[in-house]
């Protein structure tokens, strides 16, 4: 459960630093890093949630295998 928590608030983190960096560039004029900081962020929580999506699907694939 506290492992849920804190990568709830990881990826809320990562979206805050994101958003700031991508303010910051876009008021400096320069649009086109600031898209490419957005994406490199969604490309970074992509790759923590298919990490818990790994342990959740393999957490389910235990319990189904010790009742069958």
């Amino acid at each position: 459960m506290l492992g849920d928590a804190y990568l709830l608030f990881q990826i809320a983190g990562i979206g805050i630093v994101v958003a700031m960096i991508h303010t910051v560039l876009k008021q400096m004029g320069k649009e086109d890093y600031a898209h490419w900081a957005t994406l490199v962020g969604f490309i970074l929580v992509l790759f923590i949630v298919m990490d818990g999506l790994q342990d959740l699907f393999q957490e389910i694939k235990s319990v189904f295998l010790i009742q069958g």
